[in-house]
């Protein structure tokens, strides 16, 4: 039996341009969508870009290739965030404002919810996708703050996302952080304060 996989060519590697024009079409794209959603004219969003529509349409030949593409790419830039954030504040601080950061992902993604839960085959593993890059990333910011004595430690990634989700007010970001903070004080129930040194 022939393995058809060690004859597929190694990925080649997008020239800065392109890579440059992808970036501002997935970017303008996410801002398009999110205030005019899914059906806006693709004229507006390659103008804002600063893309001819060929260039679109070479790397994304139908609607739906380019509104999974934007989920994915806002997926993947708010999962990078969780170890970021780590990286610079203590760790109940980085889990709420990783928290804030997946709300305004949420809020954002109004312009998609119409297409996402069209039933389309095309956005079938977008919720699976969600789920693959999300759940790490809190999970990694949920053990640290219950390591360092800051929250709970029985707290369910998966809960957590779909309070967030349930929660977020997209017209009332107010709200939303008041909410937050009530789930954050929430987390910390059945706690206790370090012991001083």
């Amino acid at each position: 039996m022939i393995d058809r996989t060690a004859e597929a060519p190694p990925a080649r590697r997008m020239r800065p341009d392109v890579q440059r024009s992808l970036d501002a079409l997935l970017t303008a794209a996410a801002e398009v969508f999110a205030s005019d959603g899914v059906d806006a004219p693709v004229r507006r969003i390659t103008a804002k870009a600063g893309v001819g529509a060929g260039t679109l349409y070479r790397h994304f030949p139908q609607r739906s290739d380019l509104i999974t593409a934007v989920f994915r790419h806002e997926v993947d830039a708010c999962a990078e965030a969780a170890p970021a954030l780590a990286d610079q504040y203590e760790p109940v601080e980085a889990l709420t404002r990783w928290l804030r950061h997946l709300a305004r992902f949420v809020a954002a993604k109004r312009g998609l919810k119409s297409a996402l839960h069209s039933g389309d085959p095309a956005y079938q593993s977008l919720p699976a996708y969600f789920m693959e890059r999300f759940v790490p990333a809190l999970t990694q910011l949920l053990d640290a703050a219950a390591a360092a004595g800051d929250i709970r430690s029985d707290v369910i990634p998966y809960d957590l996302l779909r309070a967030i989700s349930g929660i977020v007010e997209p017209d009332d970001d107010a709200y939303t952080q008041r909410m937050i903070a009530l789930l954050v004080d929430g987390l910390r129930y059945g706690t206790h304060p370090a012991l001083p040194k």
